[in-house]
């Protein structure tokens, strides 16, 4: 194995640990007025794309994540007619969501014009064209003004920011003074999803963080997780809604595929089962968290 042939990626995850990423070519370094982008080809994760040195999407995983983020929710609303994006930069949530067949109209907001630009170029197995399709309204400013001017409400809302790193351009969409913005911007059944973050135990704050605050807004609250192999964990996510409800069953899950007819490569009404069934140590961190995130109390990972 030359291991010496390769540069070398390290992503800090803390003080004292880091994964490192043996990278092959630098395809693209360049900061914008917000963030450090960085575009590399690696040996093992194929390209991956790292924003202010976290990785944020790798080519032979990003569907894990993508359908792990957008499915449920999609699945939760009976026909998502109206959806809108809170950041995805790499296009592909907007892949997942055009999947749906009721869909009309899809609102991206993402702050970072150029992150978006460079992703067209040099990201195009994750987006495959679907900053073009005629449903997609793309829009440039910050996603919580976007969403505390806008009169229409939506049918489900995805949040794909990056994690809320310190001097971060996201933070503020981590709070609970977003969520109840949010949550007055849902339809009648309408359905909010969000990434949040590691759910491994020396790094889960953001995620019970999260879950205590968005449980004080919303009265159906299901952290999930799915394991990330170019993440080395098990990443979080967070569906909610303003309406209590049951949750699906397995087999409404897969029916409901069959009938809107997705092309899925990860998610099914089994995985469904095994994504919302947490283990026992992290319900019972979840249920002892006191945090509540707000716009005086915001919350940073290293």
């Amino acid at each position: 194995m030359a291991i010496e042939k390769h540069k070398w990626y390290i992503d800090h995850t803390s003080p004292a640990t880091a994964h490192i990423y043996g990278i092959d070519n630098y395809v693209k370094s360049y900061k914008t007025d917000y963030q450090q982008v960085e575009i590399a080809d690696t040996g093992l994760y194929g390209r991956i794309l790292f924003l202010d040195g976290k990785v944020q999407s790798a080519e032979t995983d990003e569907y894990i994540y993508h359908e792990a983020l957008v499915h449920p929710a999609m699945l939760m609303s009976p026909a998502p007619k109206r959806v809108l994006v809170a950041g995805g930069g790499e296009g592909a949530t907007l892949r997942e969501i055009l999947k749906h067949p009721d869909l009309e109209e899809l609102v991206m907001v993402d702050l970072d014009q150029e992150v978006v630009e460079l992703c067209k170029e040099y990201l195009t197995p994750w987006h495959r064209g679907s900053f073009d399709d005629k449903r997609v309204k793309l829009l440039f400013m910050d996603a919580r003004k976007y969403i505390e001017k806008e009169q229409e409400p939506f049918d489900v809302i995805i949040s794909d920011i990056p994690e809320p790193v310190e001097e971060g351009p996201a933070l503020k969409l981590f709070t609970i003074q977003f969520y109840e913005t949010v949550k007055k911007s849902l339809n009648q059944g309408g359905v909010l999803a969000l990434q949040a973050g590691d759910t491994s135990i020396p790094f889960i704050e953001t995620f019970s963080g999260l879950h205590k605050t968005i449980c004080q807004v919303m009265p159906l609250v299901c952290p999930y997780r799915a394991f990330v192999p170019s993440f080395n964990t098990d990443w979080g996510f967070i569906l909610a809604s303003p309406d209590q409800r049951k949750m699906p069953e397995k087999e409404e899950i897969d029916n409901l595929i069959k009938t809107r007819n997705l092309d899925l490569r990860f998610f099914d009404g089994i995985t469904y089962t095994g994504m919302f069934n947490l283990p026992k140590d992290i319900r019972k961190i979840l249920s002892e968290e006191t945090t509540i995130i707000d716009d005086g109390n915001l919350i940073t990972i290293y």
